[in-house]
């Protein structure tokens, strides 16, 4: 099994990432550097990571969704292949459509970095191993973490069960409070209709080891991985 995490100018989460899927869930990861313009081997799923790519100029994600391998990764996953877009990946994922809505401003206007807790929403790859009952602490830290997409596009999530992930409080509580960013229906993550693409804003690979007192995150990679093994 092989992932490949795209690395821009700016990211500051891809060894991170690297880290979290190579020691803590075990599997083999390969670093593709954004100039590339096709992949060297077979991949299981592509992550986007988190950082400031470009500088987070123009609007977050903007410039690295024109960076040459996105095309790859737009290819990939129009085909089938698994993606996963964390933090400033979900706004690359936004920037170049391969998810709805987009991502604004938090609502303090303030960049914010602090543990939340998360729930999962509906059934998809990277949830299977989940239950509706899980509470997950996970870190995030974002400035441009407030999801937002017109009424139809909500609908059309919820009505498809593409809401993956909600912002909770520590008793899987969805509310107000425990919305850090202002997003919409306290959305953390989403996928697409084909089920292949995850956004999300909180950052699981920054909790995927016992050594940093929560390995929440890993529980998510694992989900994903052990349904990898299933199909």
């Amino acid at each position: 099994m092989y992932f490949g995490i795209v690395v821009f100018p700016g990211s500051n989460c891809d060894h991170d990432a690297y880290y979290a899927l190579s020691v803590n869930a075990g599997i083999s990861v390969d670093l593709i550097w954004h100039k590339e313009h096709t992949f060297s081997r077979t991949y299981d799923c592509i992550v986007l990571p988190g950082g400031f790519s470009y500088g987070d100029y123009l609007r977050c994600g903007a410039i690295a969704r024109f960076s040459p391998i996105m095309d790859e990764v737009i290819r990939f996953a129009k085909n089938g292949g698994y993606v996963i877009g964390i933090c400033n990946g979900f706004q690359i994922l936004t920037e170049c459509n391969l998810l709805p809505g987009v991502l604004l401003k938090n609502t303090s206007l303030s960049f914010i970095c602090k543990d939340v807790f998360l729930k999962p929403t509906a059934i998809s790859p990277f949830t299977q191993s989940l239950t509706y009952d899980d509470i997950l602490r996970i870190p995030i830290a974002h400035g441009e973490g407030n999801y937002f997409a017109d009424d139809d596009t909500i609908k059309e999530l919820e009505d498809n069960e593409q809401i993956v992930f909600k912002y909770c409080d520590n008793a899987g509580n969805v509310t107000e409070l425990a919305n850090p960013n202002g997003s919409i229906k306290n959305i953390a993550g989403i996928v697409n209709k084909k089920r292949n693409v995850l956004g999300m804003m909180p950052h699981p690979e920054r909790y995927s080891d016992k050594i940093l007192g929560c390995d929440d995150g890993l529980k998510i990679f694992n989900s994903f991985i052990n349904y990898l093994r299933l199909i």
